[in-house]
């Protein structure tokens, strides 16, 4: 859990998910995503801080769950498979579960954010691969 390979992976796959993360939903999909909102519940200024421990927090989580899925087969296939898994659960599973219960977006949003979301954690799911396949142990 504590390894390097685990240590370095988080720590990269927590600067991609922050700044990717800023470049899609702060800059990108802004506008659309305001267009199809239907409660605005946004602080006016967000607490990065706490964005960036969240995504630390996040990112240790998946390259703890990664390296028991991956079982020391590292690559760009397994990683983006492993991290559009994790954004099926999240996009849809989860964006499902919100639109079922609260009235944040319309549905046009939540597809448009499920789709996001698998390509989002596919692409984090890539790097921690390529971190664990770097840092792997050579036999």
């Amino acid at each position: 859990m504590f390894s390097k390979s685990n240590l370095l992976a988080t720590l990269v796959g927590a600067i991609v998910m922050f700044f990717l993360g800023y470049l899609i939903w702060g800059i990108a999909t802004v506008d659309f995503f305001e267009e199809h909102t239907i409660v605005n519940v946004m602080k006016e200024v967000p607490n990065l801080g706490l964005i960036a421990l969240a995504n630390l927090i996040a990112v240790f989580a998946l390259c703890t769950l990664y390296s028991k899925w991956a079982r020391g087969h590292h690559s760009m296939g397994q990683g983006f498979q492993f991290g559009a898994w994790i954004g099926v659960f999240i996009g849809i599973g989860m964006g499902l579960l919100q639109y079922a219960t609260a009235n944040f977006m319309d549905m046009t949003a939540y597809i448009v954010e499920a789709v996001i979301d698998i390509v989002f954690y596919g692409i984090i799911g890539i790097v921690i691969s390529l971190v664990y396949q770097k840092t792997a142990k050579k036999e």
